[in-house]
């Protein structure tokens, strides 16, 4: 087992040690539902299949679980995800053994790589006939033991609550992760008894969440003989439910503030002291702050490839303050100068009074001169986009404006490419946990499931699917699933015909040679002016799933349909915007280059002046 994270929401904790306080005598199926409902699981998403059938006669009879019946087991593990990243909570998803386990694999790496608390139980074949290639047979434990926090093979009925007990605890301690449970059918077949609360027993798990104290004033000593800060915060912080604390350590320090891909929310966007997100795709100023910094504040982030650009050529005069709940990341990519094990929360709460100390004592940062650079590069180099010359709808405008549009509140989830990133820049996010991505793996048909998770962890709450015609026929299949489970969630089809962050580097990188990124037939008898994917026909295909589907390819259409997308709530809504094929995200620093060469727009290198590096 290998603790690898940061920070945690604070959620249920299963109990452990004591005398039980109840006892039945049960099956193991039934003891594994039992289980659920004292951990405090509510929803679980999944599929039935022969291995795992003997849990789910008992779970019709649970009033506190709650099952929704998914049409494929990847969407049944975003959707968990997707839960989780919404309500703090863990996710759960469940499959039989064989295929349906390994269609878990997907999902559980891409919580793997974004620190998302998940447990996947599944199905395995009778205990006698593992190892011996049976009908079905996978060794999931095996599979998935990379990209897991741990992996559970349960060999006794009578260690169900207890595994589940930690289960539980390992995916929502620590850095958070995915944990798996695999049951034989024999297991959940056999009388045992329940009991329960069970005794934990967790060797050599002891995730350290108290900094130390040290490193701390070492940390702020540095913040405050600084000249150049910027802190770089991660989704360690949004996990760690630390947010109010960056608010007030960044307003403390003056210094600025840049958000990752997973931690946008984090710190409000609107806030004047934020530079917008860094990376591949991230703001001039985000990235160009990195790299002019002297001093680098990472906080529950990672320095991961897509952030840092060539590696060696990162920050180059940065000293580096790494905060992590996972020692393993600290020093991992980049040496830290001050490196501080802990939780998010903690670690900020610590620093600001250690701050506060040297404030008291003098040691005040003056960053008057580095602000003036700052406000520079944003005034010069702003976000933005052109409208096409055409008169077709502008993708950006498009997720711009169902932003701008959407209920106080609303949750926004993407799947993968161009429209992923879009949707990082032109929809603001002010609060955390409103905005729900794939990170580290980048799984395209992400953003339809995930928002079913999303919603149905909070119901109350709009939730908003932003994606591409290439990530969509993933995993639409889905929609039905929300028609029949009252799970009314709303779709953005940014529709441009292509697979389109791969079309971009096709058009900047292959001369405009467009090899199987293509997704439609192009205009053809019937419609000569045909934009976009047409087949399948997204519109007719939401409708047979029991939504309800409008097309939309004016500007002069945009804010009715979008409104009309808002105002129906008694089932799914997909809206299919048919886009201008040739919109490109900027800015770009082009894979394995350094972040200097960043370009604002096509052909456009932003002129920093000759005295940054001052």
């Amino acid at each position: 087992m290998t603790e690898q994270a940061t920070g945690a929401h604070p959620q249920p904790r299963p109990r452990s040690g004591g005398h039980s306080a109840t006892v039945e005598h049960v099956t193991g199926a039934q003891s594994l539902i039992r289980s659920l409902e004292e951990v405090g699981a509510d929803t679980v998403f999944g599929i039935p299949g022969g291995t795992i059938l003997p849990a789910y006669d008992p779970m019709m009879d649970s009033t506190r679980v709650r099952h929704v019946l998914v049409r494929h087991e990847q969407g049944a593990g975003h959707a968990a995800t997707g839960y989780a990243q919404a309500t703090g909570r863990v996710g759960v998803c469940m499959a039989t053994s064989g295929p349906g386990a390994t269609n878990l694999v997907t999902p559980i790496a891409d919580a793997h790589m974004d620190s998302v608390p998940l447990v996947a139980i599944t199905g395995q074949v009778a205990s006698k006939a593992i190892g011996t290639d049976a009908f079905q047979e996978a060794d999931i434990v095996g599979i998935t033991m990379p990209i897991t926090k741990h992996s559970f093979l349960v060999t006794k009925a009578e260690d169900i609550p207890r595994v589940i007990a930690q289960a539980f605890h390992i995916a929502s301690t620590g850095r958070p992760g995915p944990v798996l449970v695999d049951i034989p059918k024999d297991i959940l077949q056999t009388r045992t008894t329940f009991s329960w609360p069970p005794v934990m027993d967790l060797p050599g798990y002891r995730p350290v969440t108290k900094p130390h104290a040290k490193q701390i004033r070492e940390a702020a000593k540095l913040i405050t003989a600084a000249k150049r800060p910027i802190l770089y915060v991660g989704g360690g912080v949004v996990k760690a439910g630390a947010t109010a604390e960056l608010k007030v350590l960044a307003e403390l320090t003056g210094a600025p503030v840049t958000t990752t891909l997973m931690a946008l929310g984090a710190f409000p966007d609107s806030h004047p002291q934020h530079l917008g997100m860094p990376g591949m795709h991230g703001s001039v100023a985000a990235v160009t702050g990195l790299q002019k910094a002297d001093l680098i504040v990472a906080l529950g982030a990672r320095f991961d490839d897509r952030v840092t650009g060539k590696l060696d050529s990162f920050a180059p005069y940065a000293k580096i303050v790494h905060a992590d709940i996972d020692p393993a990341e600290i020093g991992k990519n980049r040496a830290a100068d001050v490196p501080i094990v802990g939780d998010a929360r903690e670690v900020i709460a610590d620093l600001i009074q250690a701050v506060q100390k040297e404030h008291s004592e003098g040691q005040t940062g003056d960053y008057t001169a580095w602000w003036k650079d700052l406000d520079r590069w944003r005034e010069t180099y702003p976000l933005g986009y052109d409208q096409p010359g055409d008169g077709s709808l502008s993708p950006q405008q498009v997720i711009e404006r169902v932003g701008q549009l959407a209920p106080e509140g609303t949750i926004f989830t993407a799947g993968v490419g161009q429209h992923q990133m879009w949707a990082a820049h032109f929809i603001q996010y002010d609060k955390p946990s409103t905005w729900l991505n794939s990170g580290g793996a980048g799984t395209m048909g992400y953003a339809v499931p995930a928002a079913m998770g999303a919603k149905a962890g909070a119901p109350a709450r709009t939730v908003w699917a932003i994606d591409g015609d290439g990530c969509f026929q993933m995993t639409n299949q889905e929609l039905t699933t929300c028609a029949l489970n009252n799970i009314p969630i709303k779709v953005a089809i940014i529709n441009n015909g292509a697979l389109g962050m791969v079309r971009q580097w096709q058009t900047l990188f292959y001369n405009q040679r467009y090899s199987n990124t293509v997704l439609h037939s192009g205009p053809n008898d019937v419609n000569p002016d045909a934009r976009g994917t047409r087949v399948p026909d997204f519109v007719k295909l939401s409708e047979a799933m029991g939504c309800y589907a409008i097309r939309c390819e004016s500007p002069d259409d945009l804010d009715k349909v979008i409104e009309e997308a808002n105002s129906i709530n008694d089932r799914p809504v997909v809206v299919d915007f048919i886009v201008h094929e040739d919109a490109m995200v900027w800015p770009m620093v082009a894979a394995g280059t350094s972040n200097d060469e960043i370009l604002a727009a096509r052909d456009v290198r932003p002129d920093f002046g000759d005295n940054e590096d001052d």
